[in-house]
Formats: C-alpha cells, structure tokens, sequence
C-alpha cells in the first residue's frame, strides 16, 4: 500500500468517535421511503460532512422519494473508471420511530431504526470519501452514490444506479455485513407487486347473500399464493400488507395487497410469476374480479466477475485479523442491478450487524473501524 493509502487508512482509524457522533444523528431522522422530507434532511447531513472535508457533491432531483447524491474524489493514477461506493438512505420504517426508539448503545452494540441497515454505511462510506480527498484521492477515481428509494426496489433510482455503474471499474455496495462478518457473494431477484380486488356492497345484515366479497376473495388468493412457496428452489411468496372493507356491516367492495416474490433463477421468476397472475385473474368466488400491478423490481445476483474483487477484500480482512466468507442471502439489493449491467460487484461490506427491518435491529460497535478500513485497502488495489 502506498504512503497516501497508509495515510488514508490511519485517518479513518482515528475517527471512530466521530463516526459514532454523525451516526448517532442520522439514526435520530425518520428517512422512510415514502418521506421525502425525511430522506433529504439525512441526504442534507451526508453532503455537509462531504463539503466540510472538500467532497464535491451533486444533487439529482428526485420527487416523491429523496434526491440522490452523488459525491466525487478526483483519482490519481491516470485511471479514469472509477469505484462506486453505493448504498441507500431510507429505511422501512414509519415516521415518528426514530423518536419512540432513539439512537442508544448497550454491550457494545448500536441500536435504533436503520442504524445497520443502512445508516451506518452512509458514515462509513462518507468517511471514506473524506479519508482519500484529504491524501489526495484513490488510484482511481471514487463515486459516492447516495440513493433513497431502495427499500421499494428503487423504481426512481434504478437508472441512476444502471448510469453511474456501467463501465465502472468496481462497485462496493456497502449493506450491512451478516452477523458472521461475512460479505455478500450472491443474492435472490425479487418482484414487489400489488393486487386490487373487487367484489360487490351489500347491507351485510338485510341481504347477505346479494353480495360478493372482496375480502374473502383476497383471503382464498392470499392462501394460493402463499403455496406457491418452495423453499427447496429458494423460491418464496410473502402477502405482506393487505387492506380493504367499507365497514363492519357492509360487505367488503374493494381489498387490496401486496406480495413480496423471491427466487434464484431467472427461469423460477418466469414460472411464479405465471403462477401468480392465474391467481390473481381467476375469480375463486363468483362476481369477483382482480388485477396485478408490479411495483418494482430487483434482479438475482449471481456474478462471477466479483470473484477477484471478494478475494481483494477477503485479503485485506486478512491482513487486519479477520476472516471473511461469502454468504448467500435471500435478500434483495441495488446490486443486482449493477452486476447486470457488467460491473464487478461486492455486496454486504458494511458494518457488521443484524435483524434489520425489526424493533431489535443492531450494529456490532467494533466493526466500524475494521470495515472501514479493509475496505480502503480494497479501494487502493481496485
């Protein structure tokens, strides 16, 4: 490693109290998906510290769902593709649970919403961004790519992401790392659909019979599509949020869902998703009728290309005492859009945490530092 990597690498290493200081005011905003506000007030953050450090930052206007940021290190080798650090800042859950559940630490854990999913990537990859302005830049250049629309399969952001990756030299999609340490080697495709059913109101009490049921439509289409499930080809489908009636004495008019489909192969999208709109059109109760709309998608990844770009950072875990695999993971992620378009990509190599999306969400405290750092290894030999 170069005096300007070692240099790099040493900043980072004495700013772990800083790190903890900017994330624990990130974990305290509420960047829901569907929040705009939310998601541009931590947007709002990450460009101050960017700018602070020399960072230049560009601002893509987003409406509905957040701008994206897109920060910028000058190279220094002569190379001219660049390292994208890409990851996502809003989170699933509602506003207001940054309040009922702030930033705290315990046993060396972090805890509060997103805090590893993915608030804590934002410091890490802002710091990192600092650390190589500072000395001067990478051997190549770096982008840092701050999207908030993830979590709903980004169906603004997608093309963004497709843009700046096509031709990069590298992507590090900083995910929190599994509670093992281990990185993210391949990932499930994922389609978010919805469903709208609609049935025929009756008095529920004076003429039961007259009508038709949207929601017990939905309840027989909610059992069918939950069959579909095969765990043995990794192949799931999740009815998630359902809604619907008109109220308590009417027969329900209208019920809507949404369904969360995960598979591994290309072909096992193709046969569920078949599966699904059969269910979805076939009218299981007289005088019913549905439709399916795709909300957004995201595609498996499955790469080889990425085999070099693991064993770099395998290697630079290595270095610093830490064993790093590759895990398989049925989650989905931006990543799976870069790899499609023909860029290298390493998944999950973010802080160190678990049970993301719940109430007991975490972030090892101790990874921080470590991760931050053997990624900037890879960085300098990407």
């Amino acid at each position: 490693m170069s005096d300007r990597g070692a240099d790099a690498v040493r900043w980072l290493e004495a700013r772990e109290a800083a790190m903890l200081a900017l994330l624990a005011v990130l974990v305290n905003i509420d960047p829901n998906s569907y929040e705009e506000a939310g998601a541009d007030a931590v947007g709002a953050r990450i460009g101050g510290f960017l700018a602070e450090h020399g960072v230049s930052v560009a601002t893509i206007p987003i409406a509905g769902y957040g701008d994206a940021l897109k920060a910028h290190v000058a190279g220094r080798g002569g190379a001219n593709r660049p390292v994208v650090l890409m990851g996502h800042r809003d989170t699933v859950f509602p506003t207001g649970e940054a309040a009922r559940r702030p930033f705290r630490v315990s046993n060396g854990r972090a805890y509060g919403p997103g805090v590893a999913d993915m608030k804590a990537w934002l410091v890490m990859n802002a710091f990192r961004l600092a650390a190589f302005q500072r000395v001067g830049g990478a051997p190549s250049p770096l982008v840092g790519l701050f999207t908030s629309d993830e979590e709903t399969a980004s169906p603004a952001c997608r093309p963004i992401i497709e843009e700046t990756t096509s031709g990069a030299r590298a992507v590090l999609n900083s995910e929190p790392g599994r509670p093992s340490g281990d990185v993210v080697t391949g990932r499930k495709g994922g389609v978010f659909m919805a469903s709208t059913v609609h049935g025929k109101a009756v008095h529920s009490g004076a003429d039961p019979a007259g009508g038709t049921s949207a929601i017990g439509e939905l309840a027989h289409k909610t059992i069918a599509l939950h069959a579909i499930t095969d765990l043995e080809r990794g192949t799931t489908v999740n009815v998630g949020l359902v809604s619907g009636g008109q109220s308590v004495n009417t027969v329900a008019p209208l019920a809507t869902c949404e369904i969360d489909l995960r598979y591994v192969r290309p072909e096992d999208r193709e046969a569920a998703m078949a599966r699904i709109a059969a269910i979805v059109t076939e009218a299981m109760l007289p005088g019913t009728s549905a439709a399916l709309t795709i909300r957004g998608e995201f595609l498996p990844l499955q790469d080889a290309a990425s085999r070099a770009l693991f064993e770099a950072y395998a290697g630079a875990s290595v270095r610093y005492g830490a064993t790093v695999s590759g895990a398989f993971t049925g989650g989905c992620a931006d990543s799976g859009f870069t790899a499609s378009v023909g860029c290298p990509t390493l998944r999950a190599v973010g802080p160190v945490g678990g049970r993301a999306h719940s109430p007991e969400e975490y972030r090892e405290m101790e990874s921080l530092v470590p991760r931050a750092r053997a990624l900037a290894v890879t960085i300098m030999g990407a």
